[in-house]
């Protein structure tokens, strides 16, 4: 914890101004992310809105009997973080969940699985887990690894990017997959050598098989996964999130909104298959506001490298009997796009292969020469790894490539191993992209990173992986300044979800959204970012998380 700590006081004065501001900062570092004005000393808000930015001189005269004024003694105040790319609630789920991220062994895969399991009644589901095999040697888990330890519990624990997990005997019966189950469709069953008996491992659609036989939650196990994460976000500087989500989920968000309990902004995605329901629904019920809205949907055309699933022109350098998987007809998956964005909903789509993206870029092209010119912000979610030709067209094309820079500095360990070392100098093209002119729009894709951007701040700028074993970063030409990364969380992904008009820089009459860190990050060494704390974070001028040791300013 920093030394010093931010304080509020309630000021007086003799002479009280016509309009005073609700809340008044001074004294500190402002990144507006206005290029026109991108640094002040002050801010003022009033009735949830930006009222002012300038200089202290200029805010003080904003300050009334009633205001509260935060001396910010040299700190940084930003733009509220703007997640573009989560699954929320299922991240609340997983706070409570097995946490198996940073298992760096077999052995130690196995001991916190039966640890959790002896806390269980019979029959309680094991879910979350996240998983990377990358940790140890790269083999995948077996269901024999944790089948004596898990004889009264089925399990299902996926793998870090969501893409492949493992089940154990148990679940596997329950979901009725044996030797004699086929692979479906954009998924894969992994068998045991020599054997077609199922190893555990079921990758892509093939997870399905196993999830369709867990309860689903309860309302009330949802509303409170949904305030879990909330609090988790909020204290890492998060005000709005993007959620890759389910219909669920939205009946979720509008159940809090109902109670007043969204204390942070959401756009609701749902699934692009039920594109014919969303348009419905936006017939009858709106759009939303500017605390809880929909109308996108998120679809997928592969898995992920991770997976060995991602879709690639050329096979996998360490798996040479595939090139990936398509998770979708693609007949069918282009009809749903062509259709959604001729009934003028938002399509998003994930592509990490460059297959994939190259396919999908053409799909994007095709539907807008079909449905004519209009305001659609199509997004690939990922645009992992790009062909040359690939990164020119999504400015060509105005596609908004949706990006999460953690994802470079984790990968990094051994995706050259996957790809090769050719295909990797257009992996995570954070660079090549703003050059070429297209938008970018960063997010987490929590629960597969972690929901911090400071940490994808600091991955965007440095790209030093998380094993060290890249100080100077991991195909450093992609680096961008911090600027730039910072831009790619506020603006970016105020654009990316339609909601730039009002908020995503601090500019007069825009949403009072806003974080102050403890550090300025456009002065300090990058490396030292991720030791930079939230303070403070504000929605609409009301404080939503306030860390330890700062003064009261509710």
């Amino acid at each position: 914890m920093v030394g010093s700590v931010l304080f509020l006081v309630l000021v007086g004065c003799e002479r009280v101004p016509r309009e005073a501001a609700d809340l008044v900062l001074v004294g500190g570092v402002i990144w507006t992310g206005d290029p026109a004005v991108p640094r002040a000393e002050a801010v003022a808000v009033r009735a949830g809105r930006i009222a002012a930015v300038g200089s202290d001189e200029e805010a003080r005269t904003l300050v009334g009997p009633r205001t509260r004024v935060i001396e910010l003694a040299g700190r940084m105040v930003m733009p509220g973080i703007i997640d573009s790319h989560t699954h929320f609630i299922r991240g609340g789920f997983q706070l409570s969940s097995v946490d198996l991220r940073d298992a760096d062994t077999p052995e130690e895969f196995v001991r916190r699985i039966a640890a959790f399991a002896r806390g269980l009644e019979p029959g309680q589901w094991i879910t979350g887990g996240d998983w990377d095999h990358e940790r140890w040697d790269g083999e995948l888990p077996r269901r024999d690894w944790i089948d004596s330890v898990t004889e009264k519990n089925p399990v299902l624990v996926k793998r870090l990017d969501g893409h492949m997990a493992l089940a154990n005997g148990v679940a596997l019966t329950l979901a009725g997959v044996t030797a004699a189950t086929a692979d479906p469709p954009g998924g894969a069953i992994v068998r045991r050598p020599g054997s077609p008996e199922p190893a555990g491992v079921v990758k892509d659609d093939a997870m399905d098989l196993v999830y369709r036989v867990i309860p689903p939650p309860s309302e009330a196990e949802q509303d409170a996964a949904l305030q879990a994460a909330i609090r988790h976000a909020a204290a890492r500087g998060v005000t709005q999130i993007h959620d890759m989500g389910t219909w669920a989920d939205l009946e979720a968000y509008r159940r809090a909104v109902a109670r007043g309990a969204l204390s942070i902004r959401v756009y609701a995605v749902v699934p692009l298959a039920t594109w014919e329901r969303l348009r419905d629904y936006v017939s009858e019920q709106g759009r939303g506001d500017d605390r809880l809205w929909w109308g996108g949907l998120k679809g997928f055309v592969d898995g992920s490298l991770g997976s060995t699933t991602a879709w690639f022109h050329d096979p996998y350098t360490d798996a040479p009997g595939t090139s990936g998987l398509v998770t979708a007809d693609t007949a069918e998956l282009r009809r749903w796009i062509h259709d959604a964005d001729a009934a003028g909903l938002h399509v998003i789509v994930h592509a990490i292969g460059d297959r994939a993206n190259d396919w999908l870029l053409d799909v994007f092209e095709e539907t807008q020469v079909a449905n004519g010119p209009r305001d659609r912000r199509l997004r690939v979610e990922h645009a992992q790894h790009l062909t040359s030709d690939a990164i020119p067209r999504f400015a060509a094309l105005d596609v908004i490539a949706s990006m999460q820079p953690y994802h470079a500095i984790d990968d990094g360990r051994w995706a050259e191993k996957r790809i090769g070392p050719e295909r990797i100098k257009t992996t995570y093209a954070f660079r090549s992209l703003l050059e070429a002119g297209a938008r970018l729009a960063f997010g987490s894709d929590w629960t597969v990173a972690p929901i911090a951007a400071l940490r994808g701040i600091y991955a965007a700028v440095t790209r030093r992986t998380l094993d060290d074993a890249n100080p100077d970063g991991w195909v450093p030409e992609q680096r961008i300044s911090v600027e730039d990364a910072l831009r790619a969380y506020t603006a970016g992904s105020a654009y990316a979800g339609f909601r730039d008009s009002v908020l995503g820089t601090l500019e007069r009459g825009k949403y009072a959204d806003l974080v102050v860190l403890s550090r300025d990050l456009l002065t300090m060494n990058p490396v030292e970012i991720p030791e930079v704390e939230v303070q403070l974070t504000l929605v609409e001028g009301n404080v939503v998380y306030q860390a330890e040791g700062t003064a009261d300013s509710r």
